[in-house]
């Protein structure tokens, strides 16, 4: 198998030409490695291409394909810093992007992907512009993908990517700091310097900064409307009310009456800051296949528990394995939600919170059960429940065995049980 993922990695390579691969009776470890190698460096081409790989079909062909078949190939492309578009096409704009699609009339299911591309150009043209050099900013950072991307993109990128006020508040500077390298680009023309290659290409490929501008302040007013800030983003801006206030005050008592109006502004603005309710930390973006995947190892825990002081038959040890892989596939998609421009604190806290909420939904369930259990009816005809916390038995009844308690599930480590949360389905 080794030897095809090699092969079909050269093949997607080579392709000039949008084309369509079959991922069939491919394990999830030689998935990753096609597309790894594949995906890893940019395409050389001229026009943007689709790759298309078919990961699942309906029931005459389901068996072919590995159920984390398309999984395995986002995961890695995310990996790779591509970004998931659902209205990508095929247009050099869409570069570093993919899309899943289900084919109902051919009853496949799909994964397209859009190659980042790098377009051959020899060192020297004949307008005498030089060539050659580092890009402004790499094609997969941020200020690459806020710059270049189209008007339909744009906004969903900014959901997914910048869920909160701060890191719209980031994205916004990188706007305005994006408008002035275009700026001295511009002046660089009008003094008759040529820009280099790398320069032109950034300044004919940025689009639309200005109606970007507006999404952005617009996006972040509507944080401070409907309440969505954390209680960080509160403080900080209270306290920029403050600053304001403070400055206003000295104006005002220094004669300049005239901003009493833009004073009483900033008051009723702090009074509205100070009755927003902050919210907890923002969801991951990936929060839903982490459900998943918690509720995929809850059994395999229990086995793991049930399994202790006996020898494991090969079986077990078989399903066992696949602990450490969910594991594992639940820090990847942690990590993977880390949104733009956001801060090793704010993220972490983001990630604990997501932990515990799974820990706390998990006793929650824990502990209907064992009520459930501990309130059923008794089975002896006068209706007495017997007591366990003696051996002994009242006149005229049978003697109350004593139950011992159920030990409580433990799980075998503490980054499982950080990990462990409810089913989404339960």
């Amino acid at each position: 198998m080794s030897n095809s993922a090699s092969g079909m990695a050269g093949s997607i390579r080579g392709a000039t030409e949008s084309e369509t691969f079959d991922l069939g009776g491919h394990a999830p470890s030689s998935i990753s490695s096609i597309i790894q190698s594949a995906f890893a460096e940019p395409f050389s081409l001229e026009e943007m291409i689709r790759i298309t790989f078919v990961t699942g079909a309906g029931k005459l062909g389901r068996q072919k394909y590995d159920d984390r078949a398309a999984q395995t190939v986002t995961s890695v492309l995310r990996d790779l810093e591509f970004v998931e578009d659902r209205g990508a096409s095929a247009v050099l704009e869409c570069a570093g992007s993919f899309k899943l699609q289900h084919d109902t009339g051919k009853n496949l299911k799909t994964v397209v992907v859009f190659p980042k591309v790098t377009v051959s150009k020899q060192s020297t043209d004949p307008s005498g512009m030089t060539t050659g050099g580092q890009p402004l900013f790499p094609e997969s950072s941020p200020q690459h993908m806020i710059a270049t991307s189209s008007m339909e993109v744009f906004p969903r990128m900014l959901s997914s990517q910048c869920p909160s006020w701060t890191q719209k508040k980031a994205s916004l500077k990188i706007i305005v700091e994006i408008q002035q390298i275009l700026g001295s680009l511009e002046e660089k023309l009008m003094h008759g310097t040529l820009m280099t290659e790398t320069e032109q290409d950034f300044y004919d490929t940025t689009s639309n900064l200005e109606q970007k501008e507006k999404i952005m302040k617009k996006e972040m007013h509507s944080c401070v409307e409907v309440g969505k800030l954390t209680q960080k983003e509160k403080i900080k801006l209270i306290g920029q009310v403050n600053d304001k206030i403070d400055l206003l005050e000295k104006e005002i008592s220094n004669g300049k009456e005239k901003l009493k109006a833009q004073f009483e502004q900033a008051r009723e603005r702090k009074q509205m800051l100070e009755d927003i309710k902050a919210q907890g930390p923002h969801a991951l973006r990936h929060e839903p296949e982490i459900q998943k995947l918690r509720s995929e190892m809850r059994p395999l825990l229990k086995l793991e528990q049930e399994a202790k002081g006996r020898l494991l038959t090969l079986k077990e040890s078989t399903i066992l394995a696949r602990t450490e892989e969910i594991v594992e596939e639940i820090q990847q998609l942690e990590m993977k939600s880390r949104g733009w421009f956001e801060e090793d604190i704010d993220f972490t806290a983001r990630v604990q919170a997501s932990r515990t909420a799974a820990a706390v939904k998990e006793k929650k369930q824990k502990n209907t059960k064992g009520k459930s259990k501990s309130t059923k009816p008794s089975t002896t005809t006068s209706g007495y429940k017997a007591k366990s916390v003696t051996g002994w038995a009242s006149t005229g009844t049978r003697k109350a065995v004593s139950q011992k308690p159920a030990k409580k599930a433990t799980t075998s480590g503490g980054m499982f049980a950080a990990m462990m949360g409810d089913s989404d389905s339960d």
